[in-house]
Order: C-alpha cells, then sequence, then structure tokens
C-alpha cells in the first residue's frame, strides 16, 4: 500500500438488494464498476463470518472465524446456477430498502437456502468441486458444521451446556452425532461452498477490474463459537471449560472503568508450542479471500488486558505480556507483510509503537480524532502524519463526519477545525472539507465511508460502540451511487495523484 490512491469503505450488507441485505451478487458487481470508474483502487469491508441475532448481528462476534456469512449469498446467483427457480420467489415479502430486517431476512433467505439444498442434494454429493472444497477447508469446515448441528438440535445456550462427551470432544460421540446428523452437516457444507464459490467470483472481478479488497480480521473470538470448542487448549479454560479469564481494556479518557468485552483470552504460551498454527491458518484462510488485510486490536499482539472472569467491570486486570517478535517473524517468515494494515487506535503504548515500526506497518489515522484536546500536536491532524498509514474521516465505530458536527463535536473542537482550515466552515459540505482533506494528506491511503462520500447523518452510522440494537443496519439505498459523484472522486484522485 506504499502507493497513492484512494479507497471507500462499504461494507458488503449495505449494498442495495431486492432480498433485504446486500449480498455477493449484480449489486456488489454494480459497486466495483462504481469504484473503477470513480478511480478508487481499495474496497474495505467488514468480517465475513456468519453473524447472530444474539449478538446483534455484528461482524465481530460471530460462531466462526473461518466460515462465509450465509446471509450474504446471493439468491439471484443461486437462481442463475440452477440451485432455484423463478417460483421459489413467488412469496417474497417487502423489506426496507434503507435498513437490514436481520431476523426477517434469515427466516426468508434460509428456507430458499433448504428449498435449494434438498432439490439438489443428489447432485451436490456427487459434484466433484463440492468435495475438493470440503477437502480443502478440512481444517475448520467439519468441526464447524458438528458445532452448529450441535447447537442446532439442542437447546444449549453455548458449547459448555453440551452433553459432556461432546463438549469435552470424545471421538467416539463426536463420529456417533456425525452420522446421526450428517443431513445437517451436509446442508452446512452446502452452504459455506455456496458462500465461498460466489466470493471467489466476487473477488476476481474486482481484481480483474483493478480494485484490491480490504479485509478485517476481529482480534478475539466468541467463545460461544465452533473455535473455542474446537481448539479448547489454545485458550485459557478452567476445568468446567468456563472462561477463566477474559477479554478487554484498562481505564481510559473513554470509560473510567475501562471496558469488559469478555472473550476468552489465548493462551499464547500454548499457541508458541504448536508454532502458532492456529493463527496461521486462520490468516492463511483470510489472505486467501482479501487482498489487504486489516489486524483489529493490532496491540493485542504485543500485550493484552486479562481480567478475572466474573469481575463486572475491567478495573482490576493486568497487562501480560506475549513474545510479539516471535509471534510476527513467524507470520511474516509465512506471509507478505505489505499484506498488513495494523489497527493502532485508542493510547498506543511506545512498545506497540516500535513494533509497528520493526516491521514498517501502515497504520491508521482517523481525522475525527484530529481535533482533540492534543491538537495540534496529535498524531491524526494531517500535518503532523507521513506517508505510511491509511487516512480515514472515520471508521465503523464512528459517528459520521456531518453526524459528529452536528451532534458530538463541541464548541471547542469546531473551533479548532475552523482555525485548521483558516476560514469560516458550511456544515452543509463538512462532509466533504474532510474528505478533500484526507485525500490531500501526505498519507499513501486514503480511504472514507461511504456515508462521508454522501453527506448522512448521525441515523447512517454503522456502530454505535456499548449500545446493543439497531446497529450494522445501514444500507445504501437503490440509485443513490449518482454519475456526479463518481466524477467528484475522479477528479479529486487525479488533482492528489492518486489514480
Amino acid at each position: 500500500m506504499k502507493e497513492r490512491a484512494g479507497g471507500i469503505l462499504h461494507h458488503i450488507t449495505s449494498l442495495p438488494s431486492q432480498f433485504g441485505i446486500g449480498d455477493l451478487g449484480p449489486s456488489a458487481l454494480e459497486f466495483i464498476d462504481f469504484l473503477y470508474q470513480a478511480s478508487q483502487k481499495y474496497w474495505q469491508i467488514l468480517p465475513l463470518n456468519p453473524t447472530e441475532l444474539a449478538y446483534g448481528n455484528s461482524p465481530y462476534s460471530c460462531p466462526s472465524a473461518f466460515a462465509g456469512n450465509p446471509l450474504l449469498i446471493s439468491l439471484e446467483l443461486m437462481k442463475e446456477n440452477g440451485y432455484l427457480s423463478s417460483s421459489d420467489f413467488a412469496n417474497k415479502p417487502e423489506f426496507p430498502k434503507d435498513r437490514v430486517n436481520f431476523k426477517k431476512v434469515a427466516s426468508y433467505k434460509m428456507t430458499l437456502f433448504k428449498t435449494a439444498f434438498e432439490s439438489n442434494k443428489k447432485d451436490i454429493i456427487q459434484d466433484k468441486d463440492f468435495n475438493k472444497f470440503c477437502i480443502d477447508n478440512e481444517y475448520w469446515l467439519p468441526d464447524y458444521c458438528l458445532y452448529s448441528s450441535i447447537k442446532d438440535q439442542s437447546t444449549c445456550d453455548t458449547w459448555q451446556d453440551f452433553p459432556l462427551d461432546l463438549r469435552n470432544r470424545k471421538y467416539e460421540s463426536l463420529m456417533q452425532w456425525g452420522e446421526k446428523e450428517q443431513h445437517f452437516i451436509l446442508y452446512n457444507k452446502f452452504l459455506q461452498y455456496i458462500f465461498f464459490k460466489q466470493w471467489d467470483s466476487l473477488k476476481k472481478y474486482a481484481n480483474d477490474s483493478c480494485i484490491r479488497i480490504i479485509g478485517d480480521l476481529p482480534y478475539y473470538i466468541n467463545y460461544d463459537s465452533s473455535d473455542v470448542w474446537a481448539n479448547q487448549e489454545i485458550f485459557k479454560l478452567d476445568i468446567d471449560k468456563n472462561p477463566k479469564f477474559i477479554s478487554g481494556v484498562p481505564p481510559d479518557y473513554f470509560s473510567e472503568t475501562g471496558q469488559l468485552w469478555g472473550n476468552p483470552v489465548y493462551d499464547w504460551d500454548k499457541l508458541k508450542q504448536s508454532g502458532y498454527s492456529w493463527w496461521i491458518n486462520r490468516i492463511g484462510h483470510n489472505l486467501s479471500m482479501f487482498d489487504t488485510l486489516r489486524l483489529d486490536h493490532f496491540r493485542g499482539f504485543i500485550s493484552y488486558w486479562e481480567v478475572n472472569a466474573g469481575e463486572k467491570t475491567a478495573l482490576d486486570g493486568k497487562w501480560v505480556d506475549l513474545d510479539s517478535e516471535d509471534f510476527l517473524d513467524a507470520l511474516f517468515a509465512r506471509f507478505d507483510k505489505s499484506k498488513f494494515i495494523a489497527e493502532d487506535l485508542g493510547l498506543i503504548t511506545d512498545d506497540v509503537k516500535k513494533i509497528i515500526e520493526r516491521y514498517d506497518l501502515p497504520g491508521m489515522k482517523i481525522l475525527l480524532f484530529a481535533f482533540g484536546d492534543d491538537y495540534p500536536y496529535g498524531d491524526y491532524l494531517p500535518s503532523n502524519i507521513g506517508n505510511n498509514c491509511i487516512i480515514y474521516t472515520g471508521t465503523h465505530d464512528n459517528n459520521t463526519i456531518k453526524g459528529w458536527w452536528l451532534k458530538e463535536a463541541s464548541d471547542m473542537e469546531r473551533k479548532r477545525v475552523r482555525e485548521y482550515f483558516g476560514r469560516e466552515i458550511n456544515e452543509d459540505k463538512i462532509n466533504w472539507e474532510f474528505v478533500e482533506l484526507a485525500f490531500e494528506s501526505r498519507a499513501d491511503t486514503a480511504i472514507i465511508p461511504m456515508q462521508d462520500l454522501l453527506g448522512l447523518g448521525a441515523s447512517s452510522r454503522m456502530n454505535t460502540p456499548s449500545t446493543t440494537s439497531g446497529n450494522w443496519e445501514w444500507r445504501l439505498k437503490p440509485g443513490e451511487l449518482e454519475m456526479g459523484l463518481v466524477e467528484k472522486l475522479r477528479l479529486l484522485c487525479e488533482y492528489n495523484n492518486r489514480v
């Protein structure tokens, strides 16, 4: 990413479609065409793993770190490939055009997926391409499908409540369950096959159009996931398989009691003994999907905040150091380090900065953070940044520029913005003031959330941290990407040598 370029942050779910949620079908191809016409090089998305209603549909709280989200499968492409017929769509409900109703979408799409599977089961079993997919993904697919089957066929809240032999992964019990539930397991393998087949086709179309896709890799994973169930030895669990410690961050200026995230923490000593095989497999899997990978919570690879399970706040935790250089040396011996972005937001200590510099990894600069109390000396102000970074107006966790300006920015922050620009600011055009500032900066790469390109307000933000409802639902409405925006972005790239 060491060349001047531009890109857009826009998750798959936020694309238009007639089935209530953005997917891997025609609208995704049209979005790639838009990126190409607008002289953008990068499309950044959020994690593509399965989401669950119980976890607020967050792509960062998933039952698998490897599986794809079936809700992103294109029904139009399934019809085109012969898995569905026109009659299967006869009872399609009306979906909101500007928000995702995850419950309604899941109910409708899962019904059609089962129809497609039952109608094509015999052909699926004999399909050489399907069987090759299953063999190639043997390192995660059977465990995920077994886990999904047990969860579906029981009333267990988490895998900790599985029948004891299944919870402890007794080989005979797993084999017996797999034999008994082979129909359901085959169905889940079919969904994963369709997802990755559609994704591979989409990525090829993007790459052929000179568009590179940036994926997102969460640091922690859910306790209630096939990954923890299948790899219990690499997490700090007690004898009853409950977490001994949970994740979080210590108190800072965002929270007096810190943040308690609740994920199980890794046992890095065990990971080291295995040559970090689980991490190597996970990152290799993601690099087969994406051109570049954002490593979320990068500081966790240097040290992490560990809190005793059962604590109500993160106050009484402690920092645990790990052999970060040993891990990163092993990682970059396998993978080209130019394919990684270090998410280095928040309070980043000197030891983390040294590691990022040692490996020459690009970090992230957020314009929304540039006008706080550290102004004019802060790390996010364009006049203070260098080349080796990606500059954003904001991320999926921030308000939109317009929403921030109208509802969150203090009088002092607005004063600093005016001072930095050297003039009065038209609040109707505040989003483009920030977009242009990002593209004019020294940062090699400028990536803008779609909401800021469209000048949308707070109601269109993607996620509000520490809230449990209404997140991840925003969608681009059909026809909202006009040719005027294409031309504006193209000229912005040309003027700032980002073509």
